[in-house]
């Protein structure tokens, strides 16, 4: 018999009150009683919207592989709802997580440090680290503290697929694989946290995400290191942090970044392809001479690395759901600034076969 689909519960929290509406409460109470039976809850945070499980228990968590169909060398970020929720589930706590937590959390920023004992293998894809952060979203917060437990949560979606911002984008990829989605309405971010790694000297960036480097060495008080070039998609080693795959955050449609658009647009254009353009410049005549025609899509994309990333995943939904046969790209700035954006889109690209209109010769 299958499965219903979960229930989809709004929930808010005013900025001026000291404590959520009362059916606020009610629905964070519904989902308590979900996680402590082992269920899967959506969660939102300021960045994506998380698939969430009690992070302490294993059979709880491996629930969280099957919906997303996760490989098990890919670890799960644990979020917490302060620093001393962290300090219990760390095995040691490096000065770097220390200076990080104080000065950046809540906020988009993960911390992988010793595990200790209370963590399950599976979290951690049996490595000897694991990824904590505490969210910027109060309500997120209060369910851990409600919950009294840790949350395993990677981002509400099929593995390897566009990560959603909305709760419809979770009911989408997950339908009944869930069993309740809190809806708090729009991730603010867009894009996944930054991790860091606390366990090296100096502390590495994994993943490039919201926080920028400038803000993390302003934090540890001296240099933060930038990621080694992207994990192969054929490693079967344990990662040492989610997001480390060469194939991730990926539309169903397949995605190209061309050096130059315009002429990439036309090819496929020419050879009968329908296209979404996601570009920065839809002011060029050159894009505007080819705004009227009849297969194209074309999304006008932020200038600003923020706004860009606030977008891109909601774009990408938006976009498959048009039946297209191509996304294009727009190259975004080779920059420190827009780095997490070119890492996401590089990441959901995918690779051409010569033959394919469009390819590069």
């Amino acid at each position: 018999m299958a499965r219903p689909l979960p229930d989809i519960l709004k929930i808010q929290w005013p900025p001026a009150a000291d404590r959520p509406p009362a059916d606020t409460e009610a629905a964070l109470d519904r989902a308590v009683g979900v996680l402590r039976a082992g269920g899967l809850v959506a969660v939102p945070t300021e960045t994506v919207y998380g698939l969430a499980a009690d992070a302490l228990d294993a059979e709880a968590v491996a629930g969280i592989f099957r919906a997303k169909g996760r490989p098990a060398t890919n670890p799960l970020i644990v979020h917490v709802c302060d620093a001393d929720m962290a300090h219990g589930l760390a095995g040691s706590w490096p000065q770097a997580a220390d200076s990080i937590a104080k000065s950046l959390w809540p906020g988009p920023v993960t911390v992988v440090v010793p595990r200790g004992p209370a963590i399950p293998d599976i979290v951690t894809a049996s490595g000897p680290t694991v990824a904590l952060r505490c969210p910027d979203h109060r309500l997120t917060r209060r369910l851990i503290e409600k919950t009294g437990r840790p949350l395993a949560a990677p981002s509400a979606n099929r593995s390897e697929a566009v990560s959603p911002t909305t709760a419809a984008h979770v009911l989408e990829s997950l339908g009944s694989r869930v069993d309740l989605i809190l809806d708090g309405g729009p991730c603010g971010r867009g894009i996944e946290s930054t991790v860091v790694d606390c366990t090296e000297n100096p502390p590495r960036i994994l993943r490039p995400g919201p926080m920028s480097r400038e803000l993390l060495e302003s934090a540890v008080g001296g240099p933060v290191a930038w990621p080694e070039d992207r994990c192969p998609a054929t490693s079967a080693a344990p990662l040492r942090s989610p997001g480390l795959q060469s194939k991730h955050y990926a539309p169903r449609t397949p995605l190209d970044m061309p050096a130059d658009p315009v002429d990439r647009v036309c090819r496929l254009l020419d050879a009968g392809v329908r296209v979404g353009w996601m570009t920065r410049a839809s002011a060029e005549p050159r894009v505007r001479r080819l705004a009227a025609t009849r297969d194209l899509v074309i999304v006008p994309m932020p200038e600003t690395p923020a706004d860009y990333a606030r977008l891109l995943y909601a774009t990408l939904h938006a976009l498959d759901q048009r039946e297209l046969g191509r996304i294009v790209v727009d190259p975004v700035p080779a920059t420190e600034a827009w780095r997490a954006v070119r890492d996401r889109l590089a990441r959901a690209a995918t690779p051409l076969p010569p033959e394919s209109p469009g390819a590069p010769p």
